[in-house]
């Protein structure tokens, strides 16, 4: 027996699949002008052992040679879409009760570990079957913070005259630079593994579940 139980309203599903070609097209932009100056690297004190960037050839196969105005103006245009889009998430979030269900309790981090221990096939039993288990709500949390964070140092970045108290929140201008892109790849690592969730969850109805807002479940699962 098979049973449709709704999950996510239209509006959280409206706001996930916008924010995701927003964060792309932020990825893409901000690789323009880092091409500028590509100046992040893992080094031991002086000495420099892998250059975070992609040889120039790459770069010009890719069309990302000297178009650091463009990557600027881009940036800062779809940064405001993506600021809008998060703030009215947070907005829906807090007026309709989603929060609830989202922002992490006092179970979550325990809770996190079994779900860990679940998936890598260590614990047998499964967490318990909620609208968010524990992992999600501390990721899903973690992933706005993120985004406001890498709002607030994108703006001290932009206007570092204008914003320059913001920057000093930050430890400064250089230390808002570096800080920006590691929250962007951590961004993109959780939409990555979101996405292929979504992709590949037989058991939840994984694309349903993001489309549509239902998710199947089987009589077997449901207590």
């Amino acid at each position: 027996m098979t049973e449709l139980r709704k999950k996510h309203p239209l509006a959280i599903r409206w706001f996930h699949w916008v924010n995701f070609p927003l964060l792309a097209l932020m990825i893409w932009s901000g690789a323009l002008i880092y091409w500028a100056n590509a100046v992040y690297r893992v080094a031991a004190g002086k000495h420099t052992l892998l250059r975070m960037t992609l040889p120039q050839p790459v770069y010009n196969k890719l069309h990302m040679s000297y178009r650091l105005a463009d990557g600027m103006s881009l940036h800062f245009f779809f940064m405001w879409l993506f600021a809008i889009n998060g703030i009215a998430y947070v907005i829906y979030t807090i007026a309709s009760g989603q929060w609830r269900y989202l922002v992490p309790n006092r179970h979550s981090f325990r809770e996190a570990i079994h779900v860990t221990l679940y998936d890598l096939h260590l614990r047998r039993d499964p967490p318990p079957l909620r609208k968010y288990n524990g992992a999600q709500q501390i990721a899903y949390t973690a992933v706005v913070l993120m985004g406001l964070g890498s709002l607030l140092t994108g703006l001290a970045i932009y206007k570092p005259v204008q914003f320059a108290w913001l920057g000093a929140l930050f430890g400064g201008y250089q230390m808002s630079r570096f800080s920006l892109p590691p929250r962007a790849w951590a961004r993109t690592n959780g939409c990555a593994r979101d996405r292929r969730s979504t992709a590949w969850s037989g058991r939840c109805g994984g694309c349903s579940r993001r489309t549509r807002g239902w998710r199947r479940l089987t009589s077997a699962v449901i207590v």
